[in-house]
């Protein structure tokens, strides 16, 4: 009989640091890339992997409570819909350019980040044990 269960492998587990360092240096390239205006075939794809990983991640922190899978989706809902929003409200000022709107969504991710460790300074055990 096979033993099934909820937790990850150790291999996975293992790796989950390295695949998360990895995403964060295409992201960086991405956005360097973008910002710097350098032409280059990785441009466009390391640049879109950028604006879903970094509004996701900062999506994906503030919402510790959800199970996995669920916060998953939900962080890249929220991504696209910061992104989409980014790009509407440029478009509508006129403003429209690829560089401020990496600038902008990585803005809007760092502030995200910025007040989910501004709310949570001792985490939920801290807050639980004051009141």
């Amino acid at each position: 009989m096979q033993n099934i269960s909820n937790k990850p492998s150790a291999a996975v587990s293992e790796s989950l640091p390295v695949l998360a360092g990895a995403a964060l240096a295409v992201s960086v390239v991405g956005a360097v890339l973008a910002l710097t205006d350098l032409a280059s075939p990785l441009r466009a794809p390391f640049t879109l992997f950028f604006l879903v990983v970094a509004p996701a991640a900062a999506v994906a922190a503030g919402l510790r409570g959800l199970e996995p899978l669920g916060r998953g989706v939900a962080a890249v809902a929220g991504a696209i819909a910061i992104d989409l929003l980014v790009a509407q409200a440029m478009l509508a000022m006129h403003i429209w350019s690829i560089r401020g709107g990496v600038a902008a969504v990585a803005g809007i991710s760092a502030l995200l980040f910025l007040l989910t460790l501004v709310r949570r300074p001792g985490g939920r055990k801290a807050r639980r044990q004051t009141s």
